[in-house]
């Protein structure tokens, strides 16, 4: 199966100069712990609620600075034909639960652990990805 067939298409995101706040709030609002950061739908980062965490508020910074400060710029992302098992692969080895999917660098969707898990026959696949993701950070 593809990832085309799984991912999630209507994703919001923000632009580079976006306030933390306001990333802050649409992931609240679309109860989501990250989101993409696009200029002109060309992906250029992701900000996740832990960018947010440790690069601004543990740091002192004000709700007003930018996402394009406090992203995640080097970021792995795969296509929609990319397939699941390797998808799966790919959080499991980076250690991270969302793939932003592009097409000729334009972000046209995303995938999560939990978008493998919901998919019965890739549930074995979500499971050690998401042992793989978790048992380094328990420590």
């Amino acid at each position: 199966m593809k990832i085309r067939e799984l991912m999630t298409t209507d994703v919001r995101t923000v632009t580079p100069d976006t306030t933390i706040k306001d990333a802050a709030s649409i992931m609240n609002t679309v109860d989501v712990g990250s989101v993409p950061v696009v200029d002109n739908n060309k992906l250029v980062g992701i900000v996740t609620d832990r960018d947010i965490v440790v690069r601004a508020v543990a740091k002192g910074q004000t709700p007003n600075q930018k996402v394009c400060d406090v992203m995640t710029k080097d970021i792995k992302c795969i296509s929609p034909d990319t397939d699941v098992h390797e998808a799966a692969d790919i959080m499991a080895k980076r250690q991270i639960r969302r793939l932003p999917v592009v097409d000729n660098g334009n972000l046209v969707g995303i995938v999560s652990i939990g978008d493998l898990a919901v998919e019965g026959k890739y549930e074995d696949e979500a499971g050690e990805a998401l042992h793989d993701i978790s048992k380094n950070t328990l420590h």
